[in-house]
């Protein structure tokens, strides 16, 4: 009886061994999985921070970019004010010149009596009479 006890035990130290080393064998699988998926990683956050380091150069210059168009838009801003400005005095100025000359020139003319009354179809008549009054040039109308 203790030779059969004996290799109940030994029998069962034999299996719980074969457990144990297809145990080992699947950890060492995922530890190869692991230690693969490290290396991806590694190689994927270099690569972020290599794009991360163009990233913040393009900005630098995009902001540089951006600080030289302000200070050229802001002095052609304040130019174009400038002549906006000056623009609207003349403008004015010439109203008051035109305004001038025509009270100048209302005041020279004569009193002309008021022309007679003509109909719209008197007008549309003497219109028509005027053009086939005129002379053709080349078979067109002048």
């Amino acid at each position: 009886m203790s030779h059969s006890l004996g290799l109940v035990i030994e029998g069962l130290v034999a299996v719980l061994l074969m457990l144990t080393i297809g145990y080992c064998m699947l950890l060492n699988k995922r530890l190869k999985r692991l230690k693969a998926d490290e290396q991806s990683l590694k190689a994927t956050i270099g690569e972020l921070i290599t794009a991360t380091e163009i990233a913040e150069r393009a900005i630098g210059g995009l902001k540089h970019t951006v600080r030289d168009v302000n200070e050229n838009l802001g002095s052609q801003i304040a130019t174009a004010t400038e002549l906006s400005q000056q623009l609207s005095k003349q403008l004015l100025q010439g109203d008051v010149v035109l305004q001038r000359i025509s009270r100048i020139a209302v005041a020279a003319r004569p009193a002309e009596p008021e022309p007679p009354k003509i109909s719209p179809a008197q007008s549309i008549a003497a219109a028509a009479q005027a053009f086939s009054e005129r002379r053709r040039s080349n078979g067109l109308a002048a």
